[in-house]
């Protein structure tokens, strides 16, 4: 969940409702000392997918609400007597029949209580990694959407305004760090101490699988032999040192969900979370899912970039191929903030294969990552001045 400074205030409640917008799905919110929220919520039997969403949107409303500083959903759903769960009229063969008022979660399945409690951050993330100051994580919930090309310009317009930056690129079955600054011909050294030190390109500082495996070869690991590596990448990379550490880690992670993305979100101590997505819908319904992992595992989600938001054509005419405004609509649905929108620009793509990142450039697309990694600073400064971090920041 995410966290955040505790507010004592009498009108809580009504505050919470007013930020749901009073819906008739809403049956109940329980606030407790401290700022804990219990919301009781309405779901639909028949449309367990439909009932998980509105859950975790009610979620993230009501941690944009001052003075809260944790929320649980209950969903609830009743049934008219004698009614069977949709597509379960009988159980299957050598499973025990449902317990009256009970169903078989198939969509939107979610974890018990235990299993959550396993997400929140434990010794090893709440430790911090020496010679790191501040960890970004660089995510979308569907491969495609331009990731990975947000991530390493965020890096290069940071490494280019002076700070010392690094990438970790984690993405095991995709490695494209290497491509895309022009590194492909090197590889890691080691030092006295035996730690990999990072390759250093446009002034960032990199690690990548990609620079460890034959481009050639397929990547068939498990998520143990994943993690595992991007464990050794992390904490056993000379990146910094106490006395001069980078001041900013940008982890380019792997796009969905899994072990390696719920496995970084719980055990790498993570300062905050960016969200890419594409207007299309297809792209948009998954975002909600990497909103939802971020906030079990308590990472504060900084905001969403939309990618290929529009083509211009040489008139000066926009089309929007992906279609128009989805990011826009998942942020206020989420109550996140839109940090960017880039849209479809052939000097990116070119910068990307030449291994000469747009944003090292002065051109419209520099301009673009430049105003991107402005608003992502101004969004990671303000998570020093409130501890715990909120969810929406003001420029």
């Amino acid at each position: 969940m995410f966290r955040r400074k505790q507010r004592q205030s009498g009108n809580l409640e009504q505050e919470i409702r007013r930020a749901l917008g009073e819906p008739d799905w809403l049956q109940g919110v329980r606030v407790k000392d401290g700022g804990e929220v219990t919301l009781i919520l309405e779901g639909d039997p028949n449309d367990l997918q439909a009932s998980e969403i509105r859950r975790v949107e009610a979620e993230a409303r009501a941690m944009n609400v001052k003075g809260v500083s944790d929320v649980r959903a209950m969903l609830t759903a009743e049934r008219a007597p004698g009614q069977t769960p949709p597509n379960h009229q009988h159980s299957h063969a050598g499973e025990p029949p449902l317990r009256a008022g009970s169903q078989r979660v198939r969509k939107g399945a979610r974890l018990s209580d235990e299993a959550l409690s396993q997400g929140q951050p434990g010794a090893e993330r709440a430790g911090g990694i020496p010679g790191i100051s501040r960890i970004l994580v660089v995510a979308s919930a569907k491969g495609g959407v331009g990731k990975s090309t947000v991530a390493i310009n965020l890096a290069a317009s940071f490494a280019k305004l002076g700070l010392k930056t690094g990438l970790l690129d984690a993405d095991i079955y995709g490695p494209s760090a290497p491509t895309m600054l022009g590194t492909t011909d090197r590889a890691p050294e080691t030092d006295a101490n035996g730690k990999l030190i990072p390759v250093d390109a446009h002034g960032i500082r990199s690690l990548s699988i990609g620079y460890l495996s034959d481009p050639d070869s397929p990547m068939i690991w498990r998520g143990p032999i994943v993690m595992s590596a991007i464990t050794q990448m992390l904490n056993d990379a000379a990146w910094g040192t106490p006395e001069d550490p980078l001041d900013l880690l940008i982890i380019d992670t792997p796009p969905g969900t899994g072990d390696a993305q719920l496995a970084i979100a719980q055990k790498v101590p993570v300062t905050a979370a960016v969200l890419v997505t594409t207007p299309q819908e297809v792209a948009l319904a998954d975002v909600r899912r990497g909103a939802a992992m971020f906030a079990k595992t308590a990472v504060p989600v900084l905001g969403i970039v939309e990618t290929m938001s529009w083509f211009e054509d040489p008139a000066g005419n926009r089309h929007y191929l992906m279609g128009e405004g989805g990011g826009a609509r998942m942020a206020e649905t989420l109550g996140l903030p839109l940090l960017g929108q880039l849209p479809m620009m052939a000097s990116i793509r070119e910068g990307g294969d030449a291994g000469k990142p747009a944003a090292i450039t002065d051109d419209a697309a520099g301009t673009l990552f430049h105003e991107l990694a402005r608003a992502v600073a101004l969004n990671l400064d303000s998570l020093q001045t409130k501890a715990p971090p909120t969810i929406i920041f003001e420029d």
